[in-house]
């Protein structure tokens, strides 16, 4: 099977239709049991004592939770849930996490043991025509309440792109900018477990992170796609792990370039003179940026 062709482009009148969804909002309840995080924490190689009620969720960890339950029936070819519904039905057929800021209440976190609420708004649909065809950017915020209150708020970043295309550009690659200035390092071996685990930790049933078949001949990929969300998870897993008593106020993150499972990747920390930020950021095996981070302890 070739690599998907695709001629959808994004005109004035399909525009104006997408951003009706602007202002679209749903409420969700989900109860933050122990299950999840106990298994996330096996997943990552934690020596974590077994959470109970009452133990605080680590930050990005309440991505566990209000996982999508769409039916099989209501699945698409790519393993997604067909578009439509809360999110705009982008015709664009390539979906990513591009990023994300999220800012927590120090006094109130989110615990194992809660009912929670989100309350998500559709913010923002925007166009832009890039060098490899067609983007639509939606930004959707989260607002996370427990019986105290807000918790957490989230914006989160989607890109939807066209289908890739023989001779497409590839991301110009970059330079971390702290690159050889880092306090903190941890190699990562993305292999088929990790990427099983944390799809089905997430219920995410997207084949680029599992069918390398798919990924290779009908995306265009040369391997699989590792998680952004676990690659943002484990930049600040590397501060919890050097910093274990800190409290993340604030993470703002975006993905840079696409990781794959077919070499090693690194995640890196330094703390600013005061130690109140943390800039982290991942490379490939070849020293290419592809996600960068900031982090701001309460």
């Amino acid at each position: 099977m070739a690599a998907m062709t695709d001629t959808t482009t994004i005109d004035a009148t399909l525009l104006a239709h997408l951003q009706t969804w602007q202002g679209k909002s749903e409420a969700l309840c989900d109860s933050f049991t122990v299950m999840p995080v106990a298994a996330l924490s096996a997943t990552l190689d934690r020596d974590d004592p077994r959470p109970a009620i009452g133990t605080v969720v680590p930050p990005l960890w309440h991505w566990l939770y209000f996982l999508p339950l769409a039916r099989a029936s209501e699945i698409g070819p790519d393993g997604h849930p067909r578009r439509g519904g809360f999110l705009p039905p982008v015709p664009l057929p390539r979906r990513m996490w591009a990023g994300g800021r999220l800012s927590w209440e120090p006094a109130n976190p989110l615990c194992v043991g809660q009912q929670v609420q989100r309350r998500s708004t559709i913010q923002s649909v925007k166009h832009k025509a890039g060098r490899s065809g067609e983007l639509l950017f939606v930004q959707v915020e989260h607002q996370y309440h427990n019986a105290r209150g807000l918790a957490l708020t989230e914006e989160h970043d989607i890109v939807y792109r066209s289908a890739a295309q023989p001779g497409d550009p590839a991301p110009a690659p970059q330079q971390p900018p702290l690159a050889g200035q880092q306090a903190w390092s941890r190699s990562i071996v993305p292999d088929d477990v990790l990427l099983f685990r944390y799809s089905a930790l997430t219920f995410n049933g997207h084949r680029i992170h599992y069918d390398r078949k798919y990924v290779t001949e009908v995306e265009g990929y040369p391997g699989l796609i590792v998680h952004g969300p676990l690659i943002a998870t484990l930049l600040l897993d590397l501060l919890r792990r050097e910093l274990p008593q800190a409290q993340v106020a604030r993470f703002d993150f975006r993905a840079v370039r696409p990781t794959f499972d077919l070499h090693p990747f690194s995640v890196h920390g330094k703390p600013s003179a005061d130690g109140k930020t943390i800039e982290l950021w991942a490379q490939d095996h070849e020293g290419f940026l592809t996600m960068q981070g900031t982090a701001t302890l309460a």
